[in-house]
């Protein structure tokens, strides 16, 4: 296909991502008659596609399932008259307007453009780790914690991060061990002593994660560890795994054009979703390196589509 023959398309707003802060968006823009396009990406839904039951999204207080909820929203956006687009980005233009959004032999331009990208957790890259996602093995202490009252959990990582998941998870637990390579944290300060006066955790150290055993049926059984300084690999009893290694923001197609801070997560004007570039709104995890939470995705998914109306409104 010729660059002439290449498929150009035009549209007010083009919201990248279909997590809740995309879908939400997607809602709130469609509502207010701007016809976005959702272009999805490679995996649609987000991070809520391999969670299972959601018990702290409001409005199910029976729980539901991570996907079902995905399923739910986009049907919502769908039915306001949300257009979607499966593919993946591979390059943006945002130095004029409209912006340029170029997918593989499509080029797609938009007058504004709303962020939701979010943020894929870090993993160890084991294939029992992908197995046994959502049945023992998380990410998120917060998403998943209470489903191990009374039980035995481990955390892997040894910075600030996985000491607040391990501090949050003893809530639930009745033990939490934290699994770490190194001989010492990497924790600030304040997490390392709140972490070590807390008498429901305790560590291994210099230990590597080379398996972690169980089953979909049965959940999460044990971890097998590695010492570094001896070699010796033993098996560790546990109910459950949380892995804290960190995030990484989907922003590098942006890197050069926006504001973002040392990790990738781009900036936004506090108080407002607005870039450092006008027309650009971010939404979700993509800017957000704190909560990290389906809901607070949501609400500043809420909060771009509003920023962008009124954008919009004011160019025309």
């Amino acid at each position: 296909m010729t660059d002439k023959m290449k498929k150009i398309m035009r549209y007010k707003l083009v919201i990248l991502g279909s997590g809740p802060a995309g879908l939400t968006a997607a809602i709130y823009a469609s509502r207010a008659q701007l016809d976005p396009l959702v272009i999805e990406g490679v995996e649609p839904g987000g991070q809520l596609m391999i969670t299972s039951t959601v018990e702290n999204f409001p409005g199910f207080p029976e729980g539901i399932l991570g996907p079902q909820l995905m399923m739910n929203i986009r049907e919502q956006a769908e039915k306001f008259g949300t257009g979607f687009l499966r593919d993946q980005v591979e390059r943006v233009d945002l130095s004029k307007r409209p912006f340029t959004i170029q997918l593989g032999e499509e080029t797609v331009l938009s007058d504004a453009l709303i962020i939701a990208t979010g943020a894929s957790a870090n993993w160890l890259g084991l294939k029992s780790e992908k197995e046994l996602r959502g049945f023992g093995v998380s990410a998120c202490a917060t998403c998943d914690g209470f489903f191990f009252k009374n039980q035995e959990v481990a955390v892997v990582g040894g910075g600030d991060s996985a000491m607040e998941d391990a501090i949050y998870l003893t809530r639930f637990a009745k033990k939490v061990t934290v699994i770490h390579r190194r001989d010492r944290l990497r924790a600030s300060h304040y997490m390392r002593e709140k972490a070590f006066k807390n008498d429901k955790i305790q560590f291994i150290w210099n230990a590597v994660v080379k398996d972690i055993l169980g089953s979909q049926e049965n959940g999460v059984t044990a971890i097998k560890l590695q010492n570094k300084e001896t070699g010796e690999v033993f098996e560790y009893p546990t109910n459950g795994v949380f892995i804290a290694i960190g995030h990484t923001p989907n922003t590098q197609v942006f890197r050069g054009q926006l504001d973002m801070d040392k990790a990738g997560y781009i900036q936004t004007d506090c108080k407002s979703t607005k870039t450092s570039k006008p027309g650009v709104f971010a939404a979700g995890d993509v800017q957000d390196p704190v909560y990290r939470q389906a809901i607070s995705a949501a609400g500043t998914g809420c909060m771009a589509a509003l920023d962008a109306e009124r954008f919009l409104g004011e160019q025309h």
